[in-house]
């Protein structure tokens, strides 16, 4: 199973904390973590998983795999900017959306559009379930998997 962690690459301190647990929570079920591979929210959930011997894989928006976060296994460059986005969540059989700005807010759409199950953690509310804390998002997103054969 794969799990697409979208956010922001700018967070406070206290989002940073909750992204790095989800990654470690991500590790854990035994799923790849795919994300935007650059800093915060990425950054920070790519950190957790490894913590946790985790696979992590970062789809950047450049041609330079520099950009990538320290704690990517697999940096994949696409040179498509902001149309990347598109990768990033069509790579995820479920898709967590950390807090975020208009990037996270089309990845949002993009997932919906492509019938991508999407919980957010203290995202937008746009109709998507929205969790303030990551234990209530997990005991979801385990129901979500146990109820679709997902593993």
């Amino acid at each position: 199973m794969y799990i697409s962690v979208i956010g922001g690459e700018q967070c406070s301190d206290e989002i940073y904390g909750m992204a790095f647990e989800v990654g470690k929570r991500i590790a854990e079920m035994g799923a790849i973590l795919v994300n935007g591979g650059r800093k915060g929210v990425m950054e920070a959930a790519s950190k957790g998983a490894k913590s946790k011997g985790g696979t992590t894989i970062g789809i950047l928006p450049s041609k330079d795999r520099e950009e990538g976060n320290e704690y990517l296994d697999y940096k994949i460059v696409t040179g498509l900017g902001y149309a990347r986005n598109i990768l990033v969540v069509l790579n995820g059989d479920i898709v967590i959306a950390i807090d975020g700005h208009y990037g996270t807010l089309s990845e949002i759409a993009f997932a919906l559009e492509y019938g991508k199950p999407v919980f957010g953690l203290r995202s937008w509310n746009v109709g998507i379930k929205n969790f303030n804390n990551v234990d209530e998002m997990f005991n979801e997103i385990e129901k979500y998997v146990e109820e679709n054969g997902l593993k």
